[in-house]
């Protein structure tokens, strides 16, 4: 049973980063009093009951991202396991609809798990960009950016971490093999020797251990991503939010008291940042409270290409969610190729002084 003090904190990132403005579930936050499974007033109740009222009204997607929080931050009990199957549901149906999107299954050595895709043909292999969300997001909170891909001219494929959602891979330390096994999959459909990774937070992490030995991956951007410090150092590990401390107990399956020590050895070493021949950008926050600054100062110093934001926020930036955004789908299609980024993406954005001085000095 999660704090709901702490839910209530953290959801309004990833509410934000989905586009749902607070003014339409402010109210709702004010029902909820307990994360107790079945209770009227609990945490998943209370946004299954404003997604179903979505749902009625033919909103299919704005259901599903009140699915996708009401399972949020992990699926424990039997609630919330019904929460991610009507947020998948939710969204297939909306996908159904749309057009544009198809279901990709992907085999590897520790089981199956699911994706969505776009662009993929076996006649026009376009460039692969791949997208991950991190501890706690949900594929379908992305895939919605998958038709405006396929527009610029790249096949790309919206994926979840293992242990996040439908994919029931074990999260240990050879989880960063899945991106190899992914490109394996859809290496029929799309020019994989040319792919870019967008992964977020920890999905960042494996991502970059991947690339060590996959030569596939030829650039990737990353939003606060824990690196080396973050699994070394007890006093950062001592501070860190209870939230995602049971997100990680939950995902790996290893007790707090030795969750620590478990994951040690997954720190990424300063030889092997130095040793990747590619670009890599990081999007970094002053205030992290998960991310400790020694992680993108690693990154700083001894990355070939490094091209490192930062934002006076904390992890994920949601202060500065279409800033980050921008910078980050920028970022990408420019280590893809310097394709033009259409004006009606990204010009709204683009016209804020905030991001321009950010593009000028940074990237």
């Amino acid at each position: 049973m999660n704090d709901v003090r702490e839910l209530k904190q953290y959801v309004w990132a990833h509410a934000r980063a989905q586009g749902v403005p607070l003014s339409h579930y402010e109210d709702l936050l004010s029902r909820i009093t307990s994360d107790v499974d079945g209770a009227d007033g609990s945490w998943t109740r209370e946004w299954v009951r404003a997604g179903e009222a979505l749902e009625r009204d033919g909103k299919l997607l704005e259901a599903g991202q009140y699915y996708n929080l009401a399972r949020f931050p992990f699926v424990a009990g039997p609630e919330r396991a019904e929460a991610l199957e009507r947020c998948v549901s939710a969204f297939d149906r909306w996908r159904r609809e749309a057009g544009g999107i198809e279901r990709v299954e992907v085999d590897t050595p520790t089981g199956r798990f699911g994706a969505w895709g776009t662009g993929l043909s076996t006649r026009d292999k376009q460039p692969l960009l791949v997208f991950m969300g991190g501890i706690v997001s949900v594929k379908e909170q992305w895939a919605p950016l998958l038709p405006v891909l396929r527009k610029l001219g790249v096949a790309a494929i919206a994926a979840e971490l293992p242990g996040v959602g439908e994919n029931p891979l074990p999260y240990d330390d050879k989880s960063h093999r899945l991106f190899s096994d992914l490109l394996d999959a859809v290496a029929d459909r799309a020019d994989v020797s040319r792919t870019h990774l967008l992964p977020l937070s920890f999905s960042g992490h494996l991502a970059l251990r991947c690339a060590l030995g996959d030569e596939r991956i030829r650039g990737l951007v990353t939003v606060g991503a824990p690196l080396r410090e973050f699994f070394t150092d007890p006093a950062w590990w001592s501070s860190l939010p209870r939230l995602t401390v049971d997100t990680l107990v939950h995902l790996t399956g290893v007790p707090e008291a030795g969750l620590q020590d478990h994951v040690r050895g997954w720190a990424i070493t300063a030889g092997e940042i130095a040793s990747l021949r590619i670009p890599v950008g990081y999007v970094a926050c002053s205030r992290d409270e998960i991310i400790p600054p020694g992680d993108p100062a690693l990154l700083r110093e001894h990355a070939r290409e490094p091209r490192v934001v930062e934002f006076d926020d904390v992890h994920g930036a949601p202060e500065h969610s279409r800033e980050m955004q921008a910078w980050a789908l920028l970022a990408t299609l420019r280590m893809l190729g310097g394709r033009r980024v259409p004006r009606a993406l990204f010009g709204t954005v683009l016209a804020g002084q905030r991001l321009g001085r950010l593009l000028r000095s940074r990237a």
